[in-house]
């Protein structure tokens, strides 16, 4: 098998110095446009690859963007990760994304660290409170931006939307339409996003002057099935929601679902309300009501940050939080008479 070709190579090959090589391919310094044509075709030539580990260990400056998911499964977290890479890309990063369950654990610890080590910084989208490497990361202070995350307080910036607002909004819109039967289904704990629509939900029925109803508050895990399987329950209460507030879009899919399956009409029966405006929620039957999450400001101001924190600024404490927007379709519509 033939041993990957050195710079040296590729100097000798386009007759230039292997400084000038270097400058090249990297693309920066000045090179005249002849030597880099040169060099490019020697490079192409003898199938020439920067050793990327190297060149960090010299000290080098990285082009790299870590986006690490603690499991890469949600629709949401597919749409955050395109558009923090489209922000990246447009600031002259590229991306590498790394996706396990949890990375504290010590057959990932070796990959985990070589992958960071590459990366001029990090950004964490929806991680989850439990996995003990958001705490190692804060002792490091390594370049580091969370997004979406409130499950507690962290010595590192977090981009995140107005959880608590935007869920007061939901249960607002119900309300206004004359539901006051409102179920909740709630998310995971993880990034403690639910936890937080969960408290304005019951917040806002309670300055409406109705008490929640434990009853009416069951878990979905942010998954289709699981919104499935939580409206299941709720529909064989002695007294049925007129209207349901699902923690997330997936799960306000799987309500839908549940609640056609028994012979019921959305939003004649019940309406439904969801959270983030997935791009497929205007595509469903029928198209669903939401809260918006602005995803192109969130991962662009995410990736602004880290940029900053790239180029030199001090790694501190910081929470950004961003509004977010009532989407009204057809899926939410006045409490049945008889509701």
């Amino acid at each position: 098998m033939r041993k990957p070709s050195r710079l040296s190579e590729v100097a000798k090959m386009a007759g230039v110095a292997p400084i000038t090589a270097s400058r090249a391919i990297r693309g920066e310094g000045y090179v005249s446009e002849e030597a880099r044509a040169r060099v490019m075709e020697a490079a192409a030539h003898l199938n020439y690859a920067p050793d990327m580990v190297a060149r960090r260990m010299r000290g080098e400056k990285s082009r790299l963007i870590g986006i690490f998911v603690n499991n890469f499964g949600s629709l949401v977290l597919h749409e955050v990760t395109r558009e923090i890479s489209n922000a990246a890309r447009a600031r002259g990063y590229d991306i590498l994304l790394f996706n396990a369950e949890r990375f504290d654990v010590p057959d990932r610890a070796g990959t985990r660290d070589m992958l960071a080590n590459l990366c001029a910084g990090l950004i964490l989208p929806m991680p989850n409170v439990e996995d003990g490497y958001l705490a190692e990361l804060e002792k490091r202070q390594h370049p580091c931006v969370f997004v979406n995350f409130c499950a507690r307080a962290v010595d590192l910036p977090v981009v995140a939307v107005e959880n608590r607002k935007g869920a007061r909004t939901a249960v607002e819109h119900l309300l206004s339409l004359g539901h006051r039967r409102i179920a909740f289904i709630a998310g995971s704990h993880h990034t403690g996003q639910s936890c937080e629509r969960q408290a304005a939900y019951v917040e806002a029925l309670n300055d409406a002057g109705i008490a929640a109803d434990p009853a009416l508050i069951v878990p979905g895990l942010f998954v289709q099935t699981g919104g499935y399987a939580a409206t299941q329950q709720l529909l064989a209460l002695p007294e049925p929601p007129t209207a349901i507030f699902a923690a997330n879009d997936e799960m306000a899919f799987g309500a839908i679902d549940a609640i056609h399956s028994k012979g019921l009409r959305v939003p004649g029966d019940i309406s439904v309300i969801g959270f983030d405006d997935i791009a497929t929620s205007s595509h469903i039957h029928p198209p669903l009501t939401t809260m918006r999450q602005p995803l192109t400001e969130l991962s662009a101001c995410a990736v602004t940050e880290l940029v900053a924190l790239i180029e030199g600024r001090g790694v501190e404490a910081k929470s950004i939080a961003l509004p977010l927007e009532l989407i009204v379709r057809k899926s939410t519509g006045p409490a049945a008479q008889n509701g």
